[in-house]
């Protein structure tokens, strides 16, 4: 299992990682709803890495990408030391550890480039994510109503990690 930062050259097998995910339901795309091209994903990897507050890592296995933690900093100078995670780890693999190393990777280059806190959201019900209070993230508030999922509103909890 290697976790490293994304590269361009990632974006088809990137792309395909996400739709996957997208099918646990938890993500923010309804699975099937995601229509990016893997032009659009590349040139979304180009300005990610061009950023020097945000990053994506992937975790790999036998040369297929299992995982991925996206961290978004903000893009003005009052909260550049700030920034949003995002998660997914495919089913097969859940459990093994991949998260824990994602984030602890995540925590060591979010210090190196001047991130001071770390938030994310988890759906009510996805009891799995919730424990990312495991990782040192503190409920900080819920958002109610926050989603619609198959035409029931869904609230989500706001977490928070400060490095």
């Amino acid at each position: 299992m290697m976790i490293r930062p994304i590269e361009v050259r990632d974006a088809e097998h990137f792309l395909e990682l996400c739709k996957k995910i997208d099918e646990s339901g938890f993500m923010l795309f309804e699975p099937g709803e995601r229509q990016t091209t893997v032009e659009q994903q590349s040139k979304s990897i180009e300005r990610m890495l061009s950023e020097p507050n945000k990053m994506i890592f992937v975790a790999e296995t036998e040369n297929k990408l299992v995982g991925f933690l996206a961290v978004i900093g903000g893009d003005v100078k009052r909260n550049q030391h700030s920034a949003n995670v995002v998660l997914g780890v495919l089913e097969d693999y859940q459990g093994q550890g991949i998260a824990t190393k994602l984030f602890n990777k995540a925590f060591e280059w979010a210090k190196e480039v001047g991130i001071l806190r770390l938030g994310l959201t988890v759906m009510k019900g996805n009891d799995k994510a919730f424990n990312y209070r495991k990782m040192g993230f503190v409920l900080e508030g819920e958002r109610v109503q926050s989603l619609r999922v198959n035409g029931e509103f869904v609230n989500e909890y706001y977490l928070y990690k400060l490095l």
